[in-house]
């Protein structure tokens, strides 16, 4: 199969989750309404680092998917599964954000979050893996082994930041929530953008 659909299918997601993540950005009520605006800072936060978490994703995704001359079966199956990733972050984004605003039970709502940006990076990851080094064959151009393993390794890097922003979801919901957004900052820089490769 050609990649075009694939492409297409992955664009109307990530557009949808992208953009779903406004909605939940609340109107604030009240006299005040600097005040009241200023006190939404945890949804704020939320929404800019998913949405520039999925940004990154339809990057890399494009360049990743680039690189294929067809897919098969297997890369079809796990491009839905990160794509079900991806459509679960408005939920957990809107999570997080009601939570740290609530006062309670925030630090299960940032181990959601952050848990459901890990699952995304493993499917990411799982997908480039199976392109770059299980099918190379249906690479559009030969890339040396080498260059693919090196590629596939960037790619991984954070993987670690979320497992450790997890593990510290418990003694500090908004160092788990930086922690995403350290993430996403730095996928935005060129230099870890796979794009660039």
């Amino acid at each position: 199969m050609s990649t075009a659909r694939l492409e297409a299918f992955s664009d109307g997601v990530l557009a949808v989750a992208i953009t779903l993540l406004v909605l939940n950005i609340s109107v604030p009520h009240g006299p005040d309404l600097w005040h009241a605006l200023t006190q939404q800072w945890q949804e704020y936060l939320a929404y800019v680092t998913s949405f520039i978490t999925i940004g990154i994703i339809w990057v890399n995704h494009h360049a990743m998917i680039g690189r294929l001359r067809e897919t098969d079966h297997t890369i079809l199956v796990l491009n839905l599964f990160l794509l079900m990733s991806v459509g679960v972050l408005p939920f957990a984004t809107a999570l997080v954000a009601r939570y740290l605003k609530a006062g309670y039970d925030e630090s299960l709502a940032a181990g959601i979050y952050s848990g459901s940006l890990l699952l995304m990076s493993l499917f990411f990851s799982a997908l480039n893996r199976q392109i770059l080094l299980v099918k190379s064959d249906l690479l559009a151009t030969g890339l040396p082994e080498s260059q693919r393993r090196f590629i596939f390794r960037r790619s991984v890097t954070g993987i670690v930041p979320y497992v450790i922003a997890i593990a510290v979801a418990p003694v500090s919901p908004y160092a788990t929530l930086a922690i995403c957004a350290a993430v996403a900052a730095y996928y935005a820089t060129p230099l870890a953008s796979a794009s660039q490769t």
